[in-house]
């Protein structure tokens, strides 16, 4: 049943990715028709995953069918629970998507050429997205899981280049391209040294590869090619660019759905190769946690909505690394407890941040059409003209920020208590790594708080711009509410179902740790802790139950005791420093907000400010008098101090190889000749 269901939603998604490329997107039922397909593919998607995590592992032999060894898939608890997690968004976004697939709208005789999805092959490229990643998760051997692995590559340049509605976005897809195939060649070089050694291209036979040389460089090469596609420093720079270029909610798929392949690939390869070696669990946990407070703190400056969120990308990235470094540094030392609780604690981040990431691009890409403006001075009142996409930014907002009662709560707290157990450890190398990661959590936590705090008071709570502001009605339609409903509603449905969720996560993840040490986390039916046993208890179903009940109790008391006053409206100056009764260029702004940032993590943010002076006139030919212009400019460390001297590197290195065209034949049989000894002996001394 498995087999045929899985078969049939990766038939349904091919069939609507032709429907899409043969119709074109001129007319309205084929546009809708190609996302109703990606509906139903996710469906009968979703289900497998559903299935594959509550029951027994399958393995499908598919033969020689691709003509490059024996092809198979693999269905096990793993694979089943991030395709569970994969299609159940792709349900959503496609409900959403099915929503702008409608014919452009007008307001006050403004085109809105934002929510019409445009381009022949969008959908198709959308379709190739969600196909991939379930190749990817139910992969067997290399020759299939590479194959998935590039087809996503495509996919995310063709949807980050195909509207080419700004001169930026060429330089985006590119740089979408180039990481992708960054991460695929080093993706490559691991299974090639795996497959080798063991003697097989099939994934479960690589566990026999013995520790070594051989099995930490393809450890290490693993890290590199899935740590690129999800974002770690300092592989993270195409993300900036690349989200915002893709239209609409399809950003939402990328950033939501797409990137937990990566987080698969890390934890299927953890189950696969074992034991790391010491230096990679402490590389891993370091890097996270720089990855999470770099990604968060030029997320807190951001001007662009869009941007911000995918900062934010790079910030859940680096924190769900840092409880996979746990799970490594459980493994080096041979503790399945702390492997059990770094992995349910990256776990439930990937879900918190899928789920959240989704909601808040969908609502951002709605936004976006319907203001004309991703700007965050300009989205105010957004809450008000468009509820339903402001409840769901909202929601987003809350659980990247991780406050109760959301989900990004109890994933972040599970984080920060997997770092905790550092007495556990005995080497002081790790020690020291889950100490330091744990600092870095903490403050990237303190720093994501008013990050979301800024976003939600500015853009859903603000003062709404009249000569902005769209229809109320206009923001989607059923089913795009309905898709923007689910993930809003989910943050919080997840958190108070999240003892169901740890259970299912503890079968999936049985395949790298056993089962009932992932249970461990479950105290009581209601009650978590962190896998070890009277460490810590929490029980985000009953913070549900009790939050509003005592916010409702502290609202009577206050109307009690104020006799009413209470509710009465009072009329005072408004105070012209930040209040928002005051309009115009005293008014509080998000740069305002974001300025302590600036200046407390300028050594981060590499701020540099510049002043320039002039004169201007008074409105009413008063005397001229002085004006001050005050620049803040940002400057992205790796960007700066990495790639551009890297690039001015290859650059000279590509100037100087053009010597070597000489135009003799001789010359060139030579340089043959001395790649293939090269290749030769590089063969011989890795058996």
């Amino acid at each position: 049943m498995r087999a045929a269901l899985l078969l049939a939603g990766l038939a349904t998604l091919g069939a609507g990715a032709a429907a899409d490329l043969a119709l074109g997107a001129d007319r309205r039922w084929a546009r809708t028709l190609a996302y109703l397909a990606g509906l139903a593919g996710s469906a009968c998607l979703c289900a497998v995953g559903a299935l594959s995590d509550l029951g027994h592992p399958l393995t499908v032999d598919l033969g020689g069918l691709f003509g490059v060894g024996t092809a198979s898939v693999r269905l096990d608890g793993l694979a089943g629970l991030f395709l569970t997690l994969t299609s159940a968004l792709g349900v959503a976004i496609s409900a959403c998507l099915m929503s702008w697939s409608g014919p452009p709208e007008r307001l006050d005789g403004r085109h809105l050429d934002g929510r019409h999805l445009r381009g022949h092959g969008t959908a198709a490229a959308y379709l190739l997205m969600l196909g991939s990643v379930a190749v990817v998760l139910v992969a067997g051997d290399a020759f299939l899981f590479l194959f998935g692995w590039e087809a996503l590559t495509v996919s995310f340049y063709l949807l980050t280049g195909i509207t080419r509605a700004r001169p930026a976005q060429a330089s985006a897809s590119w740089a979408t391209l180039g990481m992708g195939k960054l991460s695929g060649a080093a993706l490559l070089l691991a299974f090639l040294a795996l497959a080798g050694r063991s003697g097989s291209l099939t994934i479960s036979h690589w566990n026999l590869v013995s520790s070594g040389t051989l099995h930490a460089a393809a450890y290490a090469l693993a890290v590199v090619g899935f740590g690129a596609k999800v974002g770690m420093v300092p592989f993270h720079v195409w993300m900036p660019v690349g989200y915002p270029a893709a239209p609409g909610p399809i950003r939402a798929a990328m950033a939501g759905l797409a990137a937990n392949v990566g987080f698969y690939g890390l934890w299927r390869f953890l189950g696969v190769l074992g034991r790391p070696p010491l230096w990679l669990a402490v590389a891993v946990l370091l890097l996270g946690g720089v990855t999470a407070l770099l990604g968060i703190t030029f997320a807190a400056v951001q001007g662009s909505l869009s941007r911000l969120i995918a900062y934010s990308s790079i910030e859940n990235a680096g924190i769900i690394l840092v409880g996979y470094g746990v799970a490594l540094a459980g493994e080096a030392v041979g503790r399945p407890e702390l492997v059990a609780v770094g992995l349910l604690a990256a776990t439930l981040q990937a879900v918190a941040h899928a789920v959240a990431k989704a909601a808040l691009f969908v609502a951002t890409g709605t936004l976006e059409a319907d203001r004309g403006s991703i700007e965050i001075d300009d989205l105010g009142g957004s809450g008000r003209s468009h509820p339903w996409t402001g409840s769901a930014l909202a929601a987003g907002a809350l659980t990247l920020a991780g406050l109760p009662p959301t989900l990004g709560f109890v994933s972040e707290w599970f984080i920060l208590e997997a770092l905790m157990q550092q007495f556990r450890v005995q080497e002081l190398g790790l020690r020291l790594a889950m100490a330091g990661a744990g600092a870095l959590v903490a403050l990237t936590a303190g720093v994501a708080a008013l990050t979301f705090v800024r976003l939600v008071g500015f853009v859903v709570l603000g003062r709404p711009d009249p000569a902005r502001s769209g229809p109320a009605d206009g923001e989607a339609g059923a089913l795009g509410r309905a898709g923007l409903v689910s993930l809003g509603a989910s943050c919080f449905a997840l958190a108070a179902a999240s003892p169901w969720v740890i259970r299912f996560m503890a079968v999936g993840l049985a395949p790298i740790v056993p089962t009932a040490v992932t249970d461990g986390a479950l105290k009581a039916p209601w009650v978590l802790q962190p896998v070890f046993a009277d460490f810590s208890a929490l029980s985000p179903t009953w913070l549900l139950v009790a939050m509003p009940g005592l916010l409702l109790a502290t609202a009577v008391a206050a109307i009690a005791l104020s006799r009413g006053r209470w509710l009465r409206t009072r009329r005072v100056p408004a105070w012209r420093s930040a209040s928002g009764g005051v309009r115009g260029p005293a008014s509080y702004t998000a740069f305002g907000y974001a300025n302590p940032v600036r200046t407390v993590l300028a050594n981060v943010l590499g701020t540099r400010r510049e002043i320039e002076g002039g004169q201007a006139g008074h409105p009413t030919g008063a005397p001229r008098h002085a004006q001050v212009e005050y620049r803040t400019i940002l400057v992205e460390p790796v960007e700066a101090y990495l790639y551009r001297p890297a690039r001015r590197a290859l650059l000279g290195v590509v100037e100087w190889s053009k010597r070597l065209q000489s135009g003799r034949l001789a010359a060139y049989i030579a340089y043959m000749l001395a790649a293939l000894v090269a290749v030769l002996v590089v063969t011989v001394a890795t058996r």
